[in-house]
């Protein structure tokens, strides 16, 4: 992690959080859900423009993790009321298990408590269980586990997970 800078993410970032999306959506979900779901919710999650509005609106937060020139992780977090919402938490596979998600999930944790945020929660792919495992971790816990329709005719089999703060 020595060589790894967080910070908030930039307007001139958004394309490289857009590009690190796409190659760890492709690496991770063309088992759990279709082709076409990944391109649906990459287009409809990653448009640039939606990115940009959220970077002026006081109730998201996000940042990026950098080495060097390349970006290596992003998180994205939404003031929920007493609860905020982990949106987005990715890391490059090259680049895991080496505390980078750990360091993004300290920084939504410490905005959560910023904004008075009493639990953090998030929405992870039933199926993933690396992530289920990396969550548990880190102290979540699983709370409820449904089906959530996303339109057009995808649909979302995940756990829904809390951590107090």
């Amino acid at each position: 992690m020595d060589d790894t800078r967080l910070h908030r993410l930039t307007p001139q970032e958004i394309d490289a959080v857009c590009a690190l999306a796409r190659t760890v959506w492709q690496a991770t979900y063309p088992a759990l859900i279709s082709q076409a779901q990944i391109d649906a919710m990459l287009a409809d999650r990653y448009a640039a423009d939606r990115i940009r509005s959220q970077l002026d609106d006081p109730n998201h937060a996000w940042w990026i993790a950098r080495r060097g020139q390349a970006t290596v992780g992003f998180a994205h977090a939404v003031r929920d009321g007493v609860r905020c919402k982990l949106d987005k938490l990715y890391v490059d596979t090259g680049h895991q298990r080496q505390g980078i998600g750990a360091a993004l999930l300290q920084a939504v944790q410490e905005w959560a408590r910023q904004q008075q945020g009493r639990r953090l929660w998030l929405q992870v792919n039933r199926g993933n269980t690396q992530a289920v495992a990396a969550y548990l971790k880190y102290g979540f816990g699983i709370t409820e586990s449904r089906v959530f329709d996303i339109g057009h005719g995808f649909v979302m089999d995940d756990h829904v997970m809390e951590l107090p703060l």
